[in-house]
């Protein structure tokens, strides 16, 4: 084998080792939002880079729940998308961010909220032991009811707003998030 071929094949393997090493950081690391989503940081440090999540953070940081999602947990966190968001009615968000109306904003943001560090294959487990559907209690003191089928994980809330898990299991140093395509609010 001659320098140059032995030089050639080295710099393939190089080229293969990092090849490797980057698909392993890949599906170490899920994308949200454009954003990797590094399982050692918290719930707002991930949140805070998904473009998706712009809406979710900003009613988070005027709802004074930074530093409940920053905190220990585990939490595991149903994250509506900006696009979820924007299905609710003209003017809810912004009526929300109201000083007057954080108390209101706080409780919705609650209800997407479980205590524990709940992966899909444990919601599906639960689904299954439940004969179909399992309910379960939010932080916020809502009541979810939890499905799924070959399509997913969904997520109903008391008025029925059913949304579909569309980004399961993204780990984080404090729980989990499951990103989801609709708000969930608690019972008028």
């Amino acid at each position: 084998m001659t320098i140059k071929s032995r030089a050639l094949g080295l710099g393939a393997f190089a080229l293969s080792t990092a090849t490797l090493a980057t698909l392993a950081f890949a599906q170490d690391v899920p994308m949200v939002g454009g954003a990797p989503m590094y399982p050692d940081r918290t719930i707002i440090e991930n949140a805070v880079n998904s473009a998706d999540h712009t809406t979710l953070v900003a009613a988070v940081t005027a709802a004074g729940l930074v530093e409940t999602l920053e905190g220990e947990g585990p939490f595991t966190v149903f994250a509506p998308t900006n696009e979820a968001f924007a299905t609710l009615p003209e003017g809810t968000v912004e009526t929300l961010l109201m000083p007057e109306n954080l108390e209101t904003l706080r409780h919705i943001l609650l209800c997407h909220v479980v205590a524990g560090n709940v992966m899909a294959a444990d919601i599906m487990g639960m689904v299954d032991a439940d004969g179909g559907s399992h309910q379960v209690e939010t932080v916020g003191g809502c009541v979810l009811t939890i499905t799924y089928d070959d399509g997913g994980v969904m997520v109903t809330d008391e008025n029925g707003t059913t949304a579909h898990v569309t980004i399961p299991d993204v780990a984080q140093s404090n729980g989990v998030i499951h990103v989801i395509d609709a708000v969930l609010t608690p019972a008028a």
